[in-house]
């Protein structure tokens, strides 16, 4: 039962930090805390639910779909909106981030109205054994290897390509990276559009594992926010190491406490780790 449980946990975990990814890419690097994060996370799930109910597209295929638009929209929205007031206080952009929320939300809620709905494959009921003691669905051990693949996809560009050294070097030093040639605005448009993409691949990956409606960005946003502050600001491992952690001790908590406790046992987590490590797991000593 504890190896059930904590196979559970890391499955989900997997999610929760690719949840987290595209939110610590624009905090770390833009200093914005992107409170609409969840509901570009919907958004992305909308995508895919769309694709497979009107074209039949199957879910993983309408993966590259969702990263693709909403990359695109995660551009645009910094390249003509938030640009406006990077430079502000923190609170402008935070204020600005939460408009970009309300306004998803209810441009949602008034085109799809608050139904719930679920991507049902055909596959989604398949899963496999590990011996006699742990049972695992296919469906979310794709959805992890996906993470996986993606979470890659992510370490590479940001440490292998000249792209990502501009992203490194504006994060690090403004000032010196405008000196070496390095366009700033478009390094920021791409960093959000690249945390946007990242938010459109979960919300995908979120659709085949659960239902969705239109009010779902709200917990997202928490639960994207824990995961973060958890692991920590300045490292791609800072998301996945807060993500496991939070999926697995939310998955022994709310075996032993019942699932109406699963955000309760997120805050305390959160809690804990402002009190005990306020950087984070891999944010360095205090």
């Amino acid at each position: 039962m504890l190896l059930q449980i904590l196979v559970n946990g890391i499955l989900m975990g997997g999610l929760y930090a690719l949840m987290a990814i595209g939110m610590s890419l624009i905090w770390g690097v833009m200093n914005i805390i992107n409170i609409a994060h969840g509901s570009f996370i919907m958004l992305g799930a909308f995508t895919t639910y769309w694709l497979f109910a009107i074209l039949g597209m199957d879910p993983f295929v309408s993966l590259a779909f969702s990263i693709a638009l909403l990359f695109a929209l995660g551009y645009g929205v910094q390249r003509y909106l938030i640009n406006y007031v990077i430079r502000a206080s923190a609170f402008i952009t935070l204020i600005l981030a939460f408009g970009i929320e309300i306004f998803i939300n209810n441009a949602a809620l008034v085109s799809w109205t608050a139904d719930i709905r679920k991507v049902q494959v055909a596959y989604g009921a398949a899963n496999f054994s590990l011996g006699n003691y742990v049972t695992i669905p296919t469906i979310r051990v794709v959805a992890f290897l996906l993470v996986i693949v993606i979470s890659i996809a992510f370490f590479y560009i940001l440490n292998r390509t000249n792209l990502g050294r501009s992203i490194r070097a504006t994060s690090q030093d403004l000032d010196a990276a405008r000196l070496v040639g390095v366009d700033v605005a478009k390094t920021y448009a791409i960093t959000f559009g690249l945390g946007v993409g990242a938010a459109g691949a979960a919300g995908t990956l979120w659709s085949i594992l659960f239902p969705i409606s239109p009010i779902m960005g709200g917990e997202l946003t928490l639960k994207s926010f824990v995961v973060v502050i958890i692991g920590g600001l300045g490292s791609m491992l800072g998301p996945i190491i807060g993500g496991l952690a939070l999926g697995i001790t939310e998955a022994f908590g709310t075996n032993w406490f019942g699932s109406t406790y699963g955000n309760l046992i997120s805050f305390t987590i959160l809690v804990l780790v402002l009190i005990i490590r306020p950087k984070g797991i891999l944010g360095g000593a205090d």
